[in-house]
């Protein structure tokens, strides 16, 4: 199956990828292709943006309509794109710092307008390509080339600010659960709104070799070990979800999505 998904899906001569051995970005990336194709999409009518960083690369290897964008920015040239094409399906590619730090303000207003992107992030905690800086969902205490004596902010948890920005869909993933991260990426881009999927990633290289969280594979077990469905959350008091994460779905309710209400207002000056 994942070779048909690369002969269908990818570029072959940006092949192979470049990412890290470990690098969790493989994963998450096949989570997207994989409810690209089980949603069965118009090639030709998906577009896929990205920012900077590691994650960033991955619409350079995926054969659809795509632009890598600025810094910070591929929400604001996202939205510039179904703005202007509402009948085509947009998807965002990002990591933790690129959407959260100086992209921080598109991803709240983006979802605050409920404009109908879907915005997958690789949250790797870290700052990858750049050198292993700390970012805003840097763990408190945890270390980076920024952070050499332990990072002292408190990090942002990305489902729960889009969320309370106005999301309409929002999910947390990660890399073990790769079959239920597809799941909740395809029900993402099927919601019609503004989605955001947050997916715990991993980065051995940077994040988890300065934070001796073992190898790639430690990292991988430690998601399966400390990972809980919502389902499962729910039946768990307080104290016992005390270094959990909770994945699945955390939103998805219905609100008038920008491009539709902004088309009602050009038929209503039309009619005038």
């Amino acid at each position: 199956m994942a070779s048909k998904l690369v002969d269908k899906y990818f570029r072959a001569d940006h092949l192979p990828q470049i990412w890290c051995q470990g690098c969790g970005n493989g994963i998450i990336l096949h989570d997207v292709v994989k409810a690209i194709d089980n949603l069965k999409l118009d090639v030709d009518k998906t577009v896929i943006v990205s920012g900077i960083g590691c994650s960033a690369r991955a619409a350079g290897y995926l054969n659809f309509q795509t632009l890598h964008t600025t810094h910070g920015r591929a929400i604001a040239f996202a939205t510039g794109i179904k703005m202007a094409r509402p009948e085509l399906t947009v998807i965002v590619l990002a990591g933790d710092g690129d959407i959260s730090a100086i992209g921080g303000n598109h991803l709240i207003h983006a979802a605050r307008r409920n404009i109908d992107l879907t915005v997958v992030v690789f949250n790797n905690s870290i700052y990858g390509m750049t050198g292993g800086q700390y970012s805003p969902t840097t763990p408190t205490g945890d270390y980076g080339t920024t952070a050499p004596y332990g990072n002292i902010d408190r990090p942002f948890d990305i489902a729960a600010l889009s969320l309370g920005a106005g999301a309409t869909y929002v999910a947390k993933g990660d890399c073990f659960h790769a079959v239920q991260t597809t799941k909740l990426i395809q029900d993402g881009i099927a919601h019609k709104g503004f989605s955001i999927i947050d997916i715990d990633d991993i980065c051995p290289t940077y994040y988890g070799r300065k934070n001796k969280k073992g190898s790639a594979v430690d990292m991988m077990k430690r998601q399966k070990e400390n990972m809980i469905s919502v389902e499962k959350a729910n039946q768990l008091s307080e104290e016992e979800k005390v270094g959990k994460v909770i994945i699945g779905k955390l939103c998805d309710k219905e609100y008038p999505e920008l491009t539709a209400e902004y088309q009602k207002i050009i038929d209503r000056v039309k009619e005038d």
